[in-house]
């Protein structure tokens, strides 16, 4: 077999060493157009996960790699002139030098020719000669771009501007600091890579080096004119920002420039003979530490599906598929740590331990329950700092309820809206049933919410209840537009209160707009009736589904009117049947959602045009609504921050309409996304919701609801203790587990106020014994 490597990076030459070691007679040959010793990056980290599988691998080179690492567990995060540090990490780095030189001799004494200061020739020229062509070209990949129709990447840039720097001596710690100057907010990443000069020295920061990189939004990077400024003015610059934490020493740079990172996602990683690798296949933000991590990575799965699978495209489909989920959740984790970047100073006013925890869960992949394993410590002292305790009278936010004690999990905290406090931070999200008839709730109804409020959640709500039979969604939804609906929701809520006492129930009022008149989700969601459609109404004559869907009628002034005393007059329904909180449904595609989205609203009138003029209706109706709405019961309203769709509502947008509802008196904002139009494109993941409404509670001091795949229990009290959310809300859990809240109590050893089991259900408060496994015990060992 003969291997052609483009680009002599670690996951090229790693690629090639690999190759050769497990089979000598391939001719396997690396092209680097740059010399040996040129690199433009200084310290590389790498994980035990990474180090494992080298070792399994090669453990020639893992035994080099070890002599060189530099090893520590801390992280220092300095805001505001105060360090806070959290153990327990686990860290090894080097310099990328070091590790090319290492990789250069390893792969010269398996015999792979290695050629630099040579521009390769193009993957289509060497696969006519060689049968395997592994593009390690990194970011800008020519490769890629020369069969570009067939790995279809995509590059996303990003909002900040950094800079690798390096600084002569070793941080003892992974640490980040964050500078507040004239221009705006600057952040410094550091972290050592090489030893101390001096072995008895006694600290690291006596000698050694560092890679440190700083970063800004690309706004601040303009106003403080690095944009105009040479390497060399640029490196003096950063050093005297963040003076303090070189100790006044100088950075330098290696070619170092100030560059935005982009995000490269391919939709195919091999054509024919030749595959990518690296970079040149995918990137993950240098904020988590991984493009390193991941060249290397591929290349010890792409050998192993070399050696297992019978012929080359075989192996090639083995390799993307084994690395392609393990990559696309590093890049979800990638992203929200980036994101979290960009909108750093949205947190800065929070108090330091809850930052530095916010910053160590950011990218969601340390969680509460991880980092109590990594330092219990650190966390026991962030909850005394943020949750409330026992005795006090405010905690978190004015929205704190009576304290918690020591111990308690952030989730089972108490939350206070208005008069009504929440025993816990968990919510049962709205979720369509479509079981009601002619919109009146019924046993079904009773079950399903009885059997979660009896589940432990401190707020149950109900499904989106429309304000009238044409706002229906489907014919099996619920309604509040009769007077028979008001008596089947107040048997409802009466059961909540009697045999769930402190549980709250929430109803949610909406009305579907042009998404209306479809059948039952299991019929065919968003599809027509088969008979017996009705009209549909929205701001602009746009179906949801051009061909598929009505045209629905555009409301004029009367129709509004209408629309308008419809919610009005459900929310005095809401208050008979003995409702604790309304939520308006301002998401999703509905009818108000749709006046907020420029997707939906091509409006001429006062309702549409800019963004003030598509908030008027929602605003009005909510307005009517707040005003029959008893004051002492809190008023929500659930958006969608973005639409997830060119030219609809952005995150920015997202901001702006929580901002006025929340000086309407909105209480909360539950923060949704996306299902406006057909079109969108989520980046769907674990919590991928979640950034929204972080961004929201942190720029605008208003409490959040969080929703979007929060599937367990360590991601609520992520979220809470980080302050990037005030509830939680989730659906699907409480479909699999309508005692989903009890159970995480269990799972955590709490039983306290935030979670009690109903009297009925007190004997199995605690997890069944399993069946037991009787084989011996092999504590005893033989041999020398």
């Amino acid at each position: 077999m003969r291997v052609a490597v483009i680009g002599g990076g670690p996951g090229g030459l790693y690629a090639a060493a690999l190759l050769k070691r497990m089979d000598p007679d391939r001719a396997i040959t690396v092209w680097e157009r740059n010399a040996p010793d040129d690199t433009f990056g200084f310290g590389v980290v790498l994980s035990d996960e990474t180090l494992g599988g080298i070792e399994q691998a090669d453990p020639d080179v893992f035994r080099a790699l070890q002599k060189e690492f530099v090893r520590w567990d801390a992280i220092d995060v300095v805001h505001r002139g105060r360090t806070l540090t959290s153990g327990g990490h686990g860290f090894a780095a080097l310099g990328r030098r070091r590790l090319l030189a290492l990789l250069h001799e390893r792969c010269r004494a398996l015999g792979v020719r290695l050629r630099f200061r040579e521009e390769a020739p193009t993957a289509a020229e060497l696969a006519r000669t060689h049968d395997l062509v592994i593009a390690a070209d990194g970011v800008h990949s020519a490769t890629r771009e020369e069969h570009a129709e067939v790995f279809r990447p995509r590059l996303a840039q990003h909002r900040c501007r950094y800079i690798w720097l390096a600084a002569d001596f070793a941080f003892d710690a992974f640490r980040f600091e964050i500078a507040e100057t004239e221009y705006g907010v600057m952040q410094l990443h550091g972290y050592p890579y090489a030893h101390a000069s001096s072995p008895t020295s006694g600290l690291l920061r006596t000698g050694g080096a560092s890679t440190v990189i700083v970063e800004m939004r690309e706004e601040v990077w303009q106003r403080a004119g690095l944009d105009r400024c040479e390497e060399a003015e640029s490196t003096e610059r950063c050093a005297k920002i963040f003076s303090e934490a070189l100790g006044g020493r100088p950075l330098r740079g290696n070619g170092s420039a100030w560059i935005r990172f982009a995000t490269v996602v391919n939709e195919r990683w091999s054509h024919g003979r030749t595959v990518l690798l690296g970079d040149a296949a995918h990137t993950a933000h240098f904020s988590i530490g991984s493009g390193t991590k991941l060249a290397v990575e591929d290349a010890l799965a792409l050998a192993a599906c070399l050696q297992g699978e019978p012929d080359l495209p075989t192996a090639l489909a083995a390799y993307e598929a084994e690395r392609r989920p393990v990559v696309e959740s590093t890049q979800r984790a990638a992203r929200a740590s980036l994101e979290w970047f960009e909108n750093l100073d949205t947190c800065l006013d929070q108090p330091p331990r809850q930052f530095a925890f916010n910053l160590l869960t950011r990218s969601r992949r340390i969680t509460h329950d991880n980092l109590r394993l990594r330092d219990p410590g650190f966390v026991a002292a962030v909850e005394r700092e943020v949750l409330p305790q026992e005795g006090d009278g405010d905690g978190m936010r004015d929205g704190a309820g009576e304290g918690a004690g020591a111990g308690t999990p952030p989730m089972f905290t108490p939350f206070r809206m208005r008069g009504l406090t929440l025993r816990n931070r968990v919510v049962v999200s709205p979720m369509d049933m479509y079981s009601a008839e002619d919109g009146t709730p019924g046993d079904f109804h009773l079950v399903h919410l009885g059997a979660r409020a009896l589940g432990g959640a401190g707020l149950v709500m109900t499904e989106m209840v429309c304000v009238s039979a044409e706002g229906r969604i489907t014919p099996g939804c619920a309604g509040l537009y009769a007077p028979d609906h008001q008596t089947a929701w107040r048997r409802i809520t009466d059961f909540v209160h009697d045999r769930s006492p402190g549980t709250a129930i929430g109803v949610q009022l909406g009305h579907s707009g042009r998404k209306g008149s479809t059948r039952l989700m299991w019929e065919g969601i968003d599809q027509p009736l088969p008979e017996g459609n009705w009209p549909v109404e929205a701001p602009s004559p746009l179906p949801y589904r051009p061909g598929v869907n009505q045209t629905p009628h555009a409301l004029d002034t009367a129709g509004l009117a209408r629309i308008r005393e419809q919610f009005t007059e459900s929310a005095r329904r809401a208050v008979r049947a003995g409702f604790d909180l309304l939520e308006l449904h301002c998401a999703h595609g509905y009818l108000l959602s749709s006046f907020l989205s420029p997707l939906t609203n091509r409006r001429t009138d006062a309702y549409g045009g800019d963004l003030t003029a598509r908030l008027r209706f929602p605003l009005e109706v909510f307005d009517s609504v707040r005003s029959v709405w008893p004051d002492d019961r809190p008023m929500v309203v659930r958006i969608s921050a973005t639409d997830w769709a060119d030219g609809g509502t952005t995150a920015d947008d997202g901001v702006e309409i929580a901002r006025a509802f929340a000086a309407r008196g909105a209480d909360a904002i539950d923060v949704s996304t996306g299902q406006v139009v057909p079109e969108e494109q989520p980046q769907y993941g674990r919590s991928y919701q979640t950034p929204y409404a972080d961004r929201i509670r942190n720029t605008l001091g208003i409490p959040v609801i969080a929703v979007g795949a929060i599937s367990s229990w360590d991601d609520v009290n992520s979220l809470v203790l980080a302050g990037r959310a005030d509830l939680c809300a989730l659906a699907r859990p409480h479909l699999y587990d309508p005692h989903w809240t009890l159970h995480a109590a269990a799972e955590q050893d709490y039983t306290g106020p935030g979670a009690p089991w109903p009297l009925p259900y007190a004997a199995g408060s605690r997890k069944p014994p399993s069946g037991r496994t009787d084989a011996p015990n092999p504590r005893l060992r033989t041999g020398g």
